[in-house]
């Protein structure tokens, strides 16, 4: 299903793109909201990279259905291949971010103090805690912010201006690896091959393949509730 959603966000995000060029005024709510219809499209297609001939391309396919024209191809024999396109795209783009995230975790492995464990994460101490290390069934209050290679923030407690806690069992496996490895009131870096996160599938913002860094501040273990009693059964 993600896939036939994406080839068909690539359809209406060329024409979005198309839109675009033409620099509306975004004069009241409906320009505002039509355009911000237009970002999230193209947020969806860019990793297809597309060229600008292979958008004006997907335009006129858009125009010709849109004013009721004659399709100029068989889509009984090309409308199955979209799905085939946009699966090749994106097995593409990945294994760039694949290459791109391999240099990336190489420069950061021969960073200062940096250790890296059996599963690749990259363990980096920014500053030593003095309490004691949560184990793999504890939950956790953090601060911390996740970035991507080139620097982007993808999702931060920091932003949001409050910490979050939960369990290291439910996290993604650089977490519950990374973490364990913290002392209370200590801050770190964790480096996070794509096998330790979010794959080749990625998830929202960040893209299948993708390396991910964090810097996490361990602000307390805590308790963790009490489980209900279980009554005897007859």
């Amino acid at each position: 299903m993600r896939i036939v959603f994406l080839a068909a966000a690539l359809s209406l995000g060329a024409y979005a793109a198309s839109a675009a060029a033409q620099q509306p005024s975004l004069a009241n709510d409906q320009d505002k909201t039509l355009y911000a219809l237009g970002v999230a499209l193209g947020s969806n297609i860019k990793d297809f990279s597309l060229t600008q001939q292979e958008l004006a391309t997907v335009e006129a396919g858009i125009q010709d259905a849109a004013l009721g024209k004659d399709s100029r191809v068989d889509m009984q024999v090309y409308g199955p291949k979209v799905q085939s396109f946009a699966e090749e795209r994106l097995s593409a783009a990945v294994n760039a971010e694949k290459k791109a995230s391999a240099d990336f975790l190489a420069k950061m492995e021969k960073e200062k103090g940096a250790t890296k464990t059996p599963s690749g994460v990259i363990y980096i101490p920014i500053k030593a805690g003095t309490g004691p290390s949560p184990k793999p069934e504890d939950t956790v209050k953090v601060n911390y912010e996740g970035t991507l290679r080139d620097g982007t923030v993808f999702d931060s407690s920091i932003k949001r201006g409050e910490p979050v806690s939960f369990p290291l069992s439910g996290v993604i496996p650089c977490w519950t690896e990374g973490v364990q490895k913290m002392k209370v009131g200590g801050k770190s870096k964790l480096v996070c091959p794509a096998a330790t996160a979010y794959g080749d599938q990625g998830q929202g913002p960040i893209p299948g393949g993708a390396v991910l860094v964090f810097e996490v501040e361990l602000l307390a273990i805590e308790q963790a509730p009490p489980q209900p009693s279980r009554q005897p059964q007859p």
